[in-house]
């Protein structure tokens, strides 16, 4: 009597993921994490607005170029690659009262919807963990282009996109009064399409 219904369970499930397993193989990519950078900058009291640069440590994108339906995406920043141009003022950024990335290293992105606004442009729609702290944020983005490389060895999909981000609403009040508040980001990726079965989309990317 209890087999049946676990082997029913077990034979609804396989074919509920079908239909996904397929979608996931044909439009599925991993993060080129060479060729993807973040840049961000804010204000330093008044007299410029120095830049800073991160790097995606890992991550995966569901994309088909001809229908964002289904599009989604889930990545890991690294903060300890951050780069602000001087070891000193790294190591200053990194610390508890900014990024925290002693006890927080990665932050994490997942989206929950992409907004197609025509052809070209979208806005991403998702949460961001910084610091232990989970805050929605959308970003609106290009999709630049997907083909195969002048070389032919892998196809891949190029966005480029803005934002920006209220530091204070991930815990970083300190300086206030000398360091702005409101972070730009500029975001350049690259996404290499996966030529084989990928691993389940809902495993955590820095897992």
């Amino acid at each position: 009597m209890s087999t049946l219904p676990a082997a029913a369970r077990l034979l609804a499930c396989a074919v509920l993921s079908w239909p996904l397993a397929g979608q996931a193989t044909a439009h599925r990519y991993r993060y080129d994490t060479v060729h993807s950078q973040i840049l961000f900058s804010v204000d330093h009291d008044g007299y410029s607005r120095p830049f800073g640069r991160l790097h995606i440590a890992r991550g995966w994108l569901r994309f088909d170029p001809d229908d964002w339906s289904d599009a989604a995406t889930e990545l890991d920043i690294d903060l300890a690659s951050l780069d602000m141009g001087d070891a000193n003022w790294n190591a200053a950024v990194l610390k508890s009262a900014f990024l925290d990335a002693t006890h927080q290293r990665y932050a994490h992105f997942a989206s929950t919807s992409v907004e197609r606004t025509d052809a070209t442009h979208g806005v991403l729609h998702g949460q961001l963990t910084l610091r232990g702290v989970n805050r929605g944020i959308s970003i609106p983005f290009t999709f630049n282009r997907e083909a195969r490389t002048i070389f032919g060895l892998h196809t891949i999909a190029g966005f480029s996109a803005t934002a920006v981000l209220d530091r204070t609403d991930f815990g970083m009040t300190t300086n206030l009064g000398s360091i702005g508040r409101h972070v730009s980001l500029w975001l350049e990726v690259e996404a290499i399409r996966e030529e084989r079965s990928p691993a389940k989309e809902t495993d955590h990317a820095a897992q």
